[in-house]
C-alpha cells in the first residue's frame, strides 16, 4: 500500500484550488487523487473513486514525487505515437501528386516501402494535415499565351476594369456555351446506399450568346443549330441597341472575331459607342463570363432542368431573366 508523504498547508491549499478550478478534468482528478492520498484513502479505494486501474494511479503518484505540480499535466508526448514520420508523410504527399485519384495506389505503396498496413481514412488525415482537399479537376487549354502580348493585354485589361469602375465605361464580356440534355454529373449529398441518378438523353444543343459585366447586367441570346459568324454579328447588333454609353465588349481571340466579314463591322459598330478588345490567346481566366457558364452548368442547375428539353429551355430563360436579382455572382 503506497501513500503520499506528509504535504504542507500551503501545498494541501493549493492542490484544493487546482482540484476545484483547473480546466483540465483530468488534472482536476490528479490534484484530488494526491489530496486523498495524504488523507488516508487506500489505493484501491481510489482507483474506485476514479474509475482508473492501480498502475494509473502509480503512474499520477511517480509523476507527483519526481515533478511535483507541474507532474499533474500531461506531458506533451503523452498518447499514441505517429504512425508515420515526418518523412514518411512527405513521401506519401509526393505520391498523392503522382496518383491524385487513387487512393489504394498510395495504400500499395504504403505496404510495400513502409512494411504499413493503413487505412483509406488514415491516408486523408495526412493528406489533410497538408490542407490538400478533394474536389472536382477542371479542364484548361493546352497551349500557353506568349508571355509579353499576355502580360500587356492582361495590364490593358486592368485598365478597362478601372475606367468601368468608374462609370466611365460599360465593360462586357461576350462569350457563347450550348447546353443539352446529356448532365453535367455535380457532387451533393446524398443518403449512403442511395445515390441520385440524373437521366442521360442525347439531345440539341441550345446555344447561349450573352454580354455580362461584372453588375450582373446581362443581355443574352439563344439558339438553336450552328453558331456562325453571321449569328455573332447579329448578335452584337442587337446588344448595340441597348447601349447607355461608350461600352467595351471584350472578346477571346477565336477564329470568328478575326475574319474579315467581322473585321469589317468594327467601324460601324465604333460609330455606335461599340469597341471590341480582344483577349490574349489561351487566357481563359481573364474572361469572367466564363464564371456565368460555370455557375449554370454546376452550381444553380436543379435535376429536374435535365427532365425534357422543354424544362432545359426553361431553366436557362429563367436565368438569364433573373441574373442579377435571383442568380447572382460576386466578382472578386
Amino acid at each position: 500500500m503506497r501513500f503520499i508523504h506528509p504535504l504542507s498547508h500551503e501545498t494541501l491549499q493549493l492542490l484544493n484550488r487546482v482540484h476545484k478550478q483547473s480546466r483540465h478534468h483530468r488534472v482536476r482528478q490528479r490534484a484530488h487523487c494526491i489530496v486523498l492520498s495524504s488523507q488516508g484513502y487506500t489505493t484501491t479505494h481510489r482507483a474506485d473513486i476514479f474509475q482508473v486501474d492501480r498502475i494509473t494511479i502509480y503512474h499520477w503518484f511517480n509523476a507527483w514525487e519526481h515533478n511535483g505540480f507541474p507532474g499533474l499535466y500531461s506531458r506533451k508526448a503523452s498518447g499514441r505515437l505517429p504512425l508515420f514520420t515526418p518523412d514518411q508523410k512527405e513521401q506519401i504527399r509526393q505520391w498523392i501528386k503522382l496518383f491524385p485519384r487513387n487512393l489504394n495506389k498510395i495504400r500499395s505503396l504504403i505496404h510495400d516501402e513502409f512494411g504499413l498496413k493503413v487505412s483509406k481514412q488514415t491516408i486523408k488525415r495526412v493528406l489533410k494535415s497538408y490542407r490538400l482537399i478533394w474536389k472536382r479537376m477542371r479542364k484548361r487549354v493546352k497551349g500557353q499565351p506568349a508571355p509579353e502580348l499576355y502580360q500587356q493585354r492582361k495590364a490593358a485589361l486592368e485598365i478597362l476594369q478601372t475606367e468601368d469602375c468608374d462609370g466611365i465605361i460599360d465593360l462586357r464580356y461576350f462569350d457563347e456555351s450550348g447546353f443539352c440534355l446529356v448532365p453535367y454529373v455535380p457532387y451533393a449529398w446524398q443518403q449512403s446506399g442511395h445515390t441520385i441518378s440524373l437521366e442521360s438523353t442525347q439531345s440539341k444543343r441550345l446555344k447561349v450568346l450573352g454580354f455580362m459585366n461584372k453588375r450582373n447586367e446581362l443581355e443574352a441570346y439563344t439558339f438553336e443549330g450552328t453558331v456562325d459568324g453571321a449569328v455573332v454579328i447579329r448578335c452584337i447588333d442587337e446588344f448595340c441597341k441597348t447601349l447607355q454609353g461608350p461600352t467595351i465588349v471584350v472578346m477571346d481571340n477565336a477564329s470568328l472575331p478575326t475574319r474579315p466579314t467581322f473585321q469589317a463591322q468594327l467601324p460601324r459598330w465604333e460609330q455606335q459607342g461599340l469597341e471590341i478588345f480582344y483577349l490574349p490567346e489561351y487566357s481563359p481566366h481573364l474572361h469572367l463570363i466564363e464564371i456565368l457558364w460555370r455557375f449554370m452548368k454546376y452550381e444553380w442547375i436543379e435535376s429536374w432542368a435535365y427532365t425534357s428539353w422543354s424544362h432545359l429551355v426553361r431553366y436557362i430563360d429563367e436565368v438569364i431573366q433573373n441574373v442579377g436579382d435571383k442568380y447572382k455572382i460576386h466578382f472578386g
